[in-house]
């Protein structure tokens, strides 16, 4: 392995197979019904559910490239240490570049839906707050984050519980709603497929804390494909509920879909919970985001791909506590000043591309080393490439823009780095 210097430390392996479970859940969960199922509903309609299993299929396929990765090199970094490791170090640095930028702006996004749901009027300032107290906690160290991404799972379980029982249970629920009518079209499925895939994306939290899980060769593997099994689940059923309840149309057009269903459903009462609901869920996802851009900086940091300062694990702490600084002051700073809540197809694009790499890297692995059934690879790396350019034109351009603006530095860099030797 490379990559490491002499006096930065390394993580320490607290996670066992539960927390990495709950940490994949709580960064899956919240991001995914709150945020991603409206736009998603706008794109495919009545066809929101097939967007969902080919979201949900990409979303294993990369998973299990992802595991087997992890499992091969348990250090922090993701993504960019396996393209790294095995592509070469531009494809690395550009998977991590796109992750590390797109995430942020959904660290943003997140923040200020946490703040929309709990004060309206100031958003932008609960956003803040929320930013800073996260960022706090991370920074305490991996087990006050466990203990509350714990905490929110539970209550964003109980509360997605609370409004699928609802709508199924009311006279407002049709199961005709469910069929898929001439009005979805492929590119509209394959367009809610990859905002879909913004939903899915959280299990590379645990691939990417891979050097604080307790023996990740058998923890990772095991744990990525449970916690998006278990997202799926819950997918598949708030779907089918509030599809039941709304129609594709009505939910492609709602501003808060959840709470719009439980009203439609005869339970108006439910609906400021659901707002509670989300508000929690948003906050989960926040900090499970900032917990993985700062991993993932910190890698970059230890190539010097990032200022070599941010490389830094904190000695009593166990953290990179000048990544998830410099990240917090990031994110904070653009959830005073811009509103990113639209960031997620943005987001969806650096993220698919990420997972391209990912299973090109995967590719590459020989049987001795874990490699997967050559299909899988295969059908995630072309699922990933697909899915990325069905996304809205201007969600691919921004998206494209920010890893040719990425590849620049790396090349000029490079170029600096062989003149001065």
């Amino acid at each position: 392995m490379t990559g490491t210097s002499a006096g930065q430390g390394r993580l320490e392996r607290r996670l066992g197979l539960t927390d990495a479970v709950v940490i994949g859940l709580g960064s899956m969960i919240g991001a995914g019904v709150f945020a991603a199922f409206a736009p998603a509903a706008r794109a495919a309609g009545s066809g929101l559910l097939l967007g969902l299993g080919l979201a949900a299929l990409v979303a294993y396929c990369n998973a299990t490239s992802s595991a087997r990765l992890a499992a091969r090199y348990p250090t922090s970094g993701g993504t960019y240490v396996y393209g790294r490791e095995r592509l070469g170090d531009f494809w690395g640095y550009l998977a991590g570049w796109g992750f590390v930028v797109g995430k942020t702006a959904s660290c943003a996004a997140m923040a200020l839906t946490a703040g929309s749901y709990l004060w309206p009027e100031h958003a932008h300032a609960v956003a803040v707050a929320v930013v800073v107290a996260l960022t706090a906690v991370n920074y305490a160290g991996m087990r006050k984050t466990v203990w509350l991404t714990r905490g929110i799972v539970v209550v964003v379980l109980a509360v997605l519980a609370a409004v699928v029982v609802a709508c199924l249970t009311s006279g407002a629920a049709d199961a005709a709603r469910l069929g898929v009518t001439s009005r979805a079209t492929v590119g509209g499925v394959l367009e809610a497929a990859g905002l879909l895939f913004f939903a899915f994306a959280g299990y590379a939290r645990i691939a990417t804390l891979g050097e604080e899980v307790r023996d990740p060769a058998r923890t990772i593997p095991r744990a990525i494909p449970l916690a998006l099994g278990l997202t799926l689940v819950v997918y598949v059923a708030v779907a089918v509920a509030v599809l039941a309840v709304l129609g594709g149309t009505r939910l492609g057009l709602a501003t808060a879909p959840l709470a719009e269903a439980v009203r439609a459903a005869g339970l108006p009462a439910l609906a400021p919970v659901v707002g509670v609901g989300a508000a929690v869920a948003a906050t989960g996802s926040l900090l499970a985001l900032i917990l993985g851009v700062s991993r993932t900086t910190l890698a970059m940091a230890r190539d010097r791909h990032l200022p070599h300062v941010l490389a830094a694990v904190h000695p009593r702490f166990n953290v990179p506590h000048r990544a998830e600084l410099v990240v917090g002051a990031v994110v904070a700073v653009l959830a005073a000043t811009a509103d990113l809540r639209g960031a997620i197809g943005f987001s969806s694009f650096g993220v698919l591309v990420y997972y391209a790499i990912a299973n090109a890297s995967a590719w590459t692995l020989t049987r001795a080393e874990g490699r997967p059934a050559r299909p899988i690879p295969a059908l995630g790396l072309a699922g990933c490439l697909v899915l990325a350019f069905a996304l809205p034109l201007s969600s691919v351009i921004a998206g494209a823009a920010v890893l040719a603006a990425g590849a620049a530095a790396y090349g000029l860099r490079r170029a600096i780095t062989t003149r001065s030797a």
